[in-house]
């Protein structure tokens, strides 16, 4: 890494899920030469979707540029695909940044950028499906690199995802560190993180509770989709 701090934006909506933001978040502010800064596209305070306020964001306007420019998701990523001056900023930090990064829904905000065309990447399980609208190739990994585009799947996938990074930035032996310095070894009680793993009767729950987002969110994707091939056409 060069003498200049690598800049790492980490970009914040009303509605994320905050795990996607503080997982990573742990990680990336511990990495030598590095600095974080925590955008919003109005700056200022948000509230995360699980009601967590992140305060003193900065405009996302004010920031000439980055190295690494991280999505984290949450259900109101479908919303803010949709909101023409976050996709604006979000269109001109990429342009600059060396590498590009999500994790969970995040992805979709990286396609609806136009970001996505022939990658491969990764999302949330249940929502993966809506990749393909942005020209995007899913991918089921829990981190998954094309390029310079580097994503992870679901929430805890963030932490793993932020690892990957820092070995890229860092090196394997700092990575570890860390990973060992937040005493990272999932143990989880069950064996129900994935759809492939859990009981029939988990992976219909929380199906039958995701179905109620499904249209709204699809149909923001869809307008989303839309718009970007106007705009490539």
């Amino acid at each position: 890494m060069s003498d200049q701090p690598f800049r790492i934006v980490e970009v914040l909506y009303p509605g994320l899920t905050q795990l996607d933001f503080t997982g990573p978040h742990t990680v990336f502010s511990r990495l030598p030469g590095v600095e974080t800064v925590v955008a919003s596209e109005p700056g200022g305070p948000i509230e995360s979707d699980g009601g967590l306020t992140f305060a003193g964001t900065r405009r996302m306007a004010e920031i000439d540029g980055c190295d690494l420019l991280f999505f984290p998701g949450g259900l109101a990523a479908t919303d803010v695909i949709n909101d023409e001056a976050f996709m604006v900023q979000a269109r001109r930090l990429a342009s600059g940044a060396r590498y590009l990064t999500s994790v969970c829904t995040g992805s979709l905000i990286l396609g609806a950028a136009g970001l996505l065309r022939g990658r491969r990447a990764a999302c949330h399980w249940a929502w993966r499906s809506l990749l393909p609208l942005f020209g995007a190739i899913p991918d089921e990994g829990r981190v998954v690199r094309d390029g310079n585009v580097i994503t992870g799947g679901g929430v805890t996938a963030g932490i793993d995802f932020a690892l990957t990074v820092a070995a890229e930035l860092a090196g394997e032996t700092v990575a570890q560190a860390l990973q060992l310095n937040i005493e990272y070894a999932p143990a989880p009680p069950f064996d129900a993180g994935r759809p492939e793993t859990a009981p029939d009767e988990v992976v219909a729950l929380v199906l039958r509770r995701m179905q109620s987002f499904l249209p709204e969110r699809s149909r923001a994707a869809e307008a989303a989709a839309a718009r970007l091939a106007a705009t490539a056409g």
